[in-house]
């Protein structure tokens, strides 16, 4: 993506603010802190109010739980017949989804998202029925409590000992057009409690020593406001896309931290860490990738970091590029980062003032161009700007030596040429030779082409002859303008270099991935999905895989790509324990490291196989999905639609 592109209104947030291409309903979610904040109390009166402007509104399901004032608020409203459902001798009122879709009222009430509907309803999941009736264009009311979101289970289940069962997946709350917090302070919902508004004085005693203590609910009340601000800021940058609009707007702080500009010095990622736990914000790892980080080293240095980036809690983001300075701003603008950290541009002594002969360095020009966002400057080692220095002045001898060959080419076509034409037409010869080089060894084996084709220049076709002393004037003039239109065209060449190399390796991958989803749509047995699967991640990583999956309570190869090198004892024992565990083991891992030849991952969730930022580095990475049917699941989501 180029900065031009983030110049334009995103075409996915404009649909996700008009709905989509069809028309889909609208949901609005009445986000409770905790039970008894008064979330169905506020969703009937903004039905009411819905009703007298003129809106078609039906209640669904609402629970009243005997309160008073709650069921006050139902009377005027049109309700739906519930469907009676029998359940263990009981017989169990459901909403009664097929009535409302045919009927399709403008606006539905569906009390309790969270819900478990009875065996033998359409959906077993009451957030499935709301689905189908914004898919069906009808706008939907619910309710639904912060603990009841599948990923603050874990979260919520340890701070107040009680684990809840019914769950709404994160994507329903983060896919809603408006989320309203309802919020009480403690000390107002347990005066609730205490009158009777909430439960039966008997059951309300006992809930406030356990569920509804003053602690348990201040956590919960951060939470949900955490979420809804998650929420907001979210809807905040769609906006902002939908419209082209160039931030940042700091309404809320959001740090990225540009990986590229450091030279493997982890303190980047750390001081990034730091601030954004200071300003309590979200922060992005942003790495713009080049030409020059398309070399193994280059990626096994990056998958460090970026492994070190993710462990540390940060959204890492790759996008392909040049300019690493215009795409990283363009992309901060486009999330709506308002701090930047950078690594410092050069070091001390002599490297400090060979950076400068050099021109001015990436963090340099970033803090030049990034108006509006407040750059942070983080020191960094010498030895990390030695090495990099290095590897950036030095990059092998054989560009050089195949530059030097054809600048000597361009020298005897020019001798040739000379018999015939003048000395400013020879000169096209050897530019000709330095664009060449450009583009085809990079930019610093070109400069090495400019230099050494404006001696020969000198030397051959200039008075005196033979000779590096210029006797006329407007030969010194020629001279420079020579070496200058050289200078130029190396860097222009080496531009296009570099853009090619890079939309040619991405070519490559969207090409094997297109590849291999056609490839898969047509198989049947499991024996040639997997052995499919193998040979993409090798061909992806360049390495070797090996698939085990369970028999009989113990892990068995399934197959493998360059089955010639085997496992190995070390690394099945990286993969038992991946598999018991469901977390990352062996090379590249906190767990079990020292198994240096395999990087294990284990894929118990349908959701999570393969994972994602796996190592390339790994010499035989291995994931283990935990059944066919999650095999399967994941195979037909790569196939094209």
């Amino acid at each position: 993506m180029t900065p031009r592109d983030y110049d334009r209104p995103d075409p996915d947030a404009l649909l996700r603010q008009n709905g989509g291409s069809s028309r889909r309903g609208r949901l609005k979610i009445f986000l409770g802190a905790a039970p008894g904040v008064g979330k169905t109390f506020e969703m009937l009166t903004a039905a009411h109010q819905q009703q007298r402007e003129g809106v078609a509104v039906r209640i669904g399901v609402v629970e009243t739980h005997g309160r008073s004032e709650t069921a006050a608020l139902v009377e005027g409203l049109a309700a739906q017949a519930t469907r009676p459902v029998a359940y263990r001798g009981q017989m169990l009122q459901e909403m009664d989804l097929d009535a409302l879709l045919e009927s399709r009222p403008a606006l539905v009430l569906v009390d309790e998202l969270a819900h478990s509907n009875a065996p033998g309803s359409r959906h077993p999941k009451r957030w499935m029925d709301v689905e189908d009736l914004l898919a069906a264009g009808i706008d939907v009311y619910t309710t639904v409590n912060i603990q009841h979101l599948e990923s603050l289970n874990d979260v919520i289940a340890s701070i107040t000992r009680v684990r809840v069962r019914e769950t709404v997946p994160d994507r329903v709350v983060e896919q809603a057009d408006e989320v309203e917090l309802i919020d009480l302070t403690p000390n107002d919902l347990l005066q609730r409690m205490r009158d009777g508004k909430i439960y039966g004085p008997h059951t309300a005693g006992r809930a406030m020593l356990h569920y509804f203590s003053p602690g348990n609910l201040t956590a919960l009340r951060e939470l949900a406001l955490r979420q809804t601000a998650q929420q907001v800021d979210a809807q905040l940058v769609d906006h902002m896309k939908a419209n082209a609009i160039a931030g940042p707007w700091a309404a809320g702080e959001r740090v990225m931290v540009c990986l590229t500009l450091q030279d493997g010095d982890a303190s980047l990622l750390r001081y990034g860490k730091r601030l954004a736990d200071r300003l309590h914000a979200p922060w992005i790892v942003l790495h713009v990738e080049t030409s020059r980080d398309l070399t193994d080293d280059a990626r096994t240095r990056m998958a460090s970091q970026m492994h070190l980036a993710q462990s540390l809690g940060a959204e890492t983001v790759t996008i392909p590029g040049h300019d690493v300075v215009l795409d990283a701003l363009s992309f901060a603008r486009a999330q709506n980062v308002t701090q930047i950290v950078a690594a410092h541009p050069a070091g001390s002594g002599w490297i400090g003032r060979l950076r400068q002969i050099l021109g001015r360095s990436t963090t340099e020009r970033l803090i030049q161009r990034s108006d509006g966002f407040p750059v942070h400057v983080v020191p960094r080692s010498g030895e990390a700007v030695t090495g990099r220095l290095r590897e950036k002045i030095r990059p092998g001898l054989s560009p050089y030596l195949g530059s030097t060959a054809i600048v000597l080419a361009a020298l005897g076509l020019a001798l040739l040429l000379r018999q015939g034409f003048e000395v400013s037409n020879v000169s096209l010869a050897f530019l000709t030779a330095i664009l060449g080089v450009a583009v085809a060894y990079g930019l610093w084996p070109s400069l090495w082409a400019s230099l050494l084709g404006m001696l020969c220049f000198n030397f051959f076709f200039l008075p005196p002859l033979y000779t590096l002393t210029i006797a006329a004037p407007d030969n010194v003039v020629a001279l420079f303008f020579f070496f200058a239109t050289a200078l130029i065209a190396s860097n222009l060449g080496a531009r296009v270099r570099s853009q090619a190399v890079v939309a040619r390796h991405r070519a490559e991958v969207t090409q094997s991935l297109y590849h291999f989803s056609r490839t898969i749509t047509g198989m049947i047995k499991l024996d040639d999905l997997l052995w499919s699967v193998s040979h993409q991640m090798a061909t992806l990583l360049n390495c070797r895989v090996v698939l085990l999956m369970p028999e009989n309570g113990e892990l068995r190869v399934q197959t493998s790509y360059d089955s010639g090198h085997p496992i190995g004892e070390d690394g099945f024992a990286a993969a038992s324990w991946a598999w018991k565990n469901n977390r990352v083991a062996g090379r590249g891992s906190d767990n079990l490291p020292a198994c240096a030849g395999s990087s294990c991952r284990c894929a118990r969730g349908a959701g999570q196989w393969p994972c994602s930022g796996s190592t390339a580095t790994a010499a035989a990475p291995c994931w283990m999905p935990s059944s066919k049917a999650c095999l399967t699941r994941w195979a037909n989501r790569q196939r094209p639609r």
